[in-house]
């Protein structure tokens, strides 16, 4: 269906035109990205309201083992429930799968076991941040932790800053704190528009887990 403006065009008109906007927009893409060269490991973060967080950094980890990159995952608060990015990828021979949470804290309701569970995720964490051969690293609902202050931000944040210059690292979880939105080279916030949840509709394996 032609856009009211153009109804008036042929399509031979339409297509000259359509030609003529993309050769300028190749032209002016073709000149961004000759002055884009750099490379560096990424920091980047998923954070929101929205549901997607984790299933989009599952995809850029698929993508890593993909092109033959070490991968590693460290789960916080996630525990309670096996899933299916688990299955697939702990079999994975370039990818190391921790499930470390003891679930979610409106489950456990215990402060205490929740605050040691974070801190061995964490030092997992960090055994995969010093490991040279760790190319990506994601740190699922690492943000979750920092939001009740189960973990020092401090020493977090001095260890994220002092990364290997080459490794990727994506921290997923609402409420991102402002010092990882504003140190992150790439941050994207995923909002709700709408859930089957509150239509009644409970989490369905294969899509939830």
């Amino acid at each position: 269906m032609k856009d009211d403006k153009y109804k008036d065009f042929s399509e031979e008109e339409l297509n000259a035109r359509h030609h003529e906007k993309m050769a300028k927009k190749k032209a002016a893409r073709d000149k961004m990205l000759a002055n884009i060269t750099a490379e560096k490991g990424l920091l980047m973060v998923y954070t929101g309201k929205g549901k997607g967080k984790t299933t989009a950094a599952m995809g850029l980890v698929t993508r890593a083992l993909g092109n033959d990159f070490k991968v590693g995952v460290v789960q916080f608060v996630k525990g309670a429930w096996p899933t299916g990015e688990e299955k697939i990828l702990s079999v994975q021979k370039n990818c190391v799968f921790k499930r470390m949470g003891e679930g979610f804290t409106w489950d456990t309701q215990d402060r205490q076991k929740d605050m040691a569970a974070a801190d061995r995720a964490w030092q997992e964490a960090v055994k995969m941040i010093n490991d040279p051969a760790i190319d990506l690293l994601l740190l699922d609902e690492l943000n979750i932790v920092l939001r009740y202050n189960y973990l020092e931000h401090d020493v977090v944040q001095k260890i994220l800053a002092n990364k290997r210059a080459t490794q990727h690292i994506v921290i997923t979880g609402r409420n991102a704190p402002d010092w990882l939105v504003e140190m992150a080279d790439l941050v994207t916030e995923c909002t709700e528009v709408k859930h089957p949840f509150k239509a009644g509709i409970k989490a369905q394996k294969g899509i939830e887990y």
